[in-house]
């Protein structure tokens, strides 16, 4: 009786919350910019609920929108739902679902079928429309919360209760429900609603891995604060998880590997490493060292040993990216672009010890104000441009990021005063400038490698001449200028691909991925007719890295967002494809960024006295680059933790 009474209050709850709220707009943001909105109205025809739901943003340009139409009889359950439209600037669904009785009928694009439905399920089909899982969260509470709830057309949810905030708004308290879903995306999502079930914020992941929030209209103001909440609920969501690792404080001994000296380029077989306090306080040939009888001890013999690898072009943009940057041996990393608030929530956790990841160096983005404006950081003016640096400068941050819609007038004031304040800059060449240019004005380094493509000379099949004055002069001009160039070949491989081709060839261990991200990139690439056409550019990307790196620019490695970890893995087999030595390629993921970023004297090789971020592999990667990927320890700071442990904590299979 008590559970029937529960059931029909929260139903009554949940109607009362429609009734109230017939007609409903949320604000959506990415970068903590307002980007769209999300509409949904509520209708009552005889047995029946309907939600019709509106949803669109614009990215950078490009219009993003979709309509559903969800309906549920009077007691919530689900009759059916009519999704179409756009997830990204890049993907679409069009799924439709019918339930009768225990039959769905189910339509995703072309293929349809049929399901007998054996347990709950309710139709979801993506992160988006969030009015959706608004009634999700009412029908789970509905059925007494499994553990499990089942999703159609396909897969799963876990949906959790994991709290209650108070949060002040306009002199009153707002007291809310915080829960986190499992399924739908990579991760967790965190949503919080009011106590009648309407949801006030969702922090999700959209279809191309970027954040995206949902704000009720009244509150969008609160965004900041729960971006920061969103940030130190994922991580400690890892901290109660997670295997114990190693304490920084004790005496850890390697034994017997072989050391890949990245200054020299030289291995040094049989190596014994000691590491206290988090520090390497020794390093010399086994059984010349004397090992502390305290130790903890770890057999290398027949493995390789090298500094933690470091990522030049990550985006931080969930918690999950930390311990999957840890299983693939990334031990630090330069997040060029985030959201304000988020960013320096995670790096405070992580190193503060209450999150898992990667020691996190900023990169403050700034985009000029238009129609493909990233973020809310914009400068149009001196004025303001001085006002952004000086806010990145004092929350922290290492660089400043200059994006697309950046004035060329603007960047020379940004350059300036980040030069004056201590900070590097790097970034893309804005819209109307050229490389040349941008150096010219104060920019340190370039990201992505498109930038040094386009001021080249190219043939009429748009492959680069290298030989012709004007690509060398421009090769000349980096190298004199000292730009740090970061190439990001992985994310135009995977750009340039044909579609058809099996992924794995790009990345091997794919269906290792969590699900839900592997349907992000399963058809990323192009029509085979469009790749074989564009070869030649991306041939072109390729050797371009060889030549700069043969003229003595500096290459750092960086991938930008694709397989989380693994990625970086990919960019240093292209390097190596370019013509680099599988030493050349590990040291633009070690010395060299150290080096750039003005670290080399605490970290970037294994050295008596520098930090201890080492890795140990199964193999030999100056033989083969690829057995970088078989990471069996890594070390941060003197911590030892275990890459598969890292994995499955973030869902990955192995």
């Amino acid at each position: 009786m008590k559970k029937y009474f529960l059931l029909v209050l929260s139903c009554a709850l949940a109607y009362n919350a429609c009734a109230q709220n017939d007609s409903v707009t949320f604000f959506l943001h990415k970068f903590e910019q307002h980007i769209g909105k999300e509409t949904y109205a509520v209708t009552k025809t005889g047995s029946d609920i309907t939600y019709s739901i509106n949803f669109k943003f614009t990215d950078r340009g490009s219009p993003v929108p979709l309509k559903a139409e969800l309906k549920l009889t009077n007691a919530y359950e689900p009759l059916s739902l009519k999704i179409k439209g756009n997830t990204s600037r890049s993907s679409t669904i069009n799924d439709t679902i019918a339930i009768s009785g225990t039959l769905a009928r189910i339509k995703v694009n072309d293929s349809s079928y049929q399901q007998q439905l054996t347990t709950l399920a309710f139709p979801v089909a993506s992160y988006a429309p969030g009015t959706v899982q608004q009634v999700l969260l009412q029908y789970w509470k509905n059925h007494y919360e499994p553990a499990t709830l089942n999703t159609l057309p396909f897969g799963s949810v876990q949906i959790t209760r994991s709290g209650q905030d108070n949060i002040n708004f306009n002199g009153k308290t707002l007291k809310l429900d915080r829960y986190t879903i499992g399924g739908l995306i990579w991760g967790n999502e965190i949503l919080w609603t009011d106590k009648s079930g309407q949801l006030i914020c969702l922090i999700t992941n959209d279809a191309e891995a970027d954040k995206l929030e949902m704000m009720l209209k009244p509150y969008e103001t609160l965004l900041p604060q729960f971006i920061d909440k969103a940030a130190v609920y994922g991580m400690d969501l890892f901290t109660k998880s997670m295997p114990k690792s190693t304490a920084a404080g004790k005496i850890i001994a390697i034994t017997g590997g072989t050391l890949i000296d990245v200054v020299s380029g030289k291995p040094m077989p049989n190596t014994t490493v000691i590491i206290e306090n988090g520090m390497i306080k020794k390093i010399g040939e086994t059984g010349k060292v004397k090992i502390p009888s305290v130790a903890n001890v770890i057999d290398a013999k027949g493995k390789a040993l090298l500094p933690g690898l470091w990522d030049m072009h990550a985006h931080f943009e969930q918690v999950d990216w930390g311990p999957a940057y840890l299983a693939a041996g990334v031990t630090t990393v330069r997040d060029c672009g985030n959201e304000f608030s988020f960013i320096n929530a995670v790096q405070s956790a992580i190193d503060n010890g209450k999150g898992l990841g990667p020691k996190i160096l900023k990169a403050g983005i700034i985009d000029g104000k238009g129609p493909m404006a990233l973020g809310i950081i914009q400068a149009d003016t001196k004025e303001e441009a001085i006002k952004a640096v000086d806010r990145y400068k004092d929350n922290g941050f290492d660089q400043i990021k200059i994006y697309s819609s950046v004035k060329p007038a603007i960047v020379k004031f940004i350059c300036d005063e980040a030069h004056k304040k201590g900070l590097t800059v790097t970034g893309h060449i804005p819209n109307g400038m050229t490389l040349q240019a941008g150096v010219d004005s104060g920019m340190d380094m370039v990201n992505h490698i498109q930038y040094v493509y386009s001021v080249m000379k190219r043939n009429k099949d748009r492959s680069v001449n290298f030989e012709d004055s004007a690509s060398v002069a421009v090769v000349k001009f980096i190298k004199d200028h000292h730009t740090v160039i970061d190439p990001t070949l992985g994310v135009f491989e995977m750009l340039f691909r044909s579609n058809k081709d099996d992924i794995t060839n790009v990345e091997p261990a794919f269906y290792t991925l969590p699900a839900p991200y592997q349907v992000i990139f399963k058809n990323t690439g192009m029509e085979p007719a469009n790749a074989t056409r564009l070869a030649p550019v991306w041939q072109s990307f390729i050797k371009c890295v060889k030549v700069l790196y043969d003229a003595g620019v500096p290459i750092i490695a960086g991938t930008d967002q694709d397989f989380p970890g693994y990625s970086l893995d990919r960019e240093l087999e292209l390097y190596v494809q370019a013509g680099l030595t599988p030493i050349q390629a590990i040291q633009t993921a070690t010395i060299t960024p150290a080096t750039v970023m003005k670290l080399d004297k605490q970290t970037g090789s294994l050295q008596e006295g520098k930090n201890a971020d080492i890795i140990i592999v199964d193999g030999n990667p100056l033989t083969n680059i690829r057995d970088i990927r078989k990471v069996t320890t890594v070390i941060k700071s003197g911590k030892v933790y275990d890459p598969v442990a890292m994995h499955k904590l973030v869902g990955f299979s192995k």
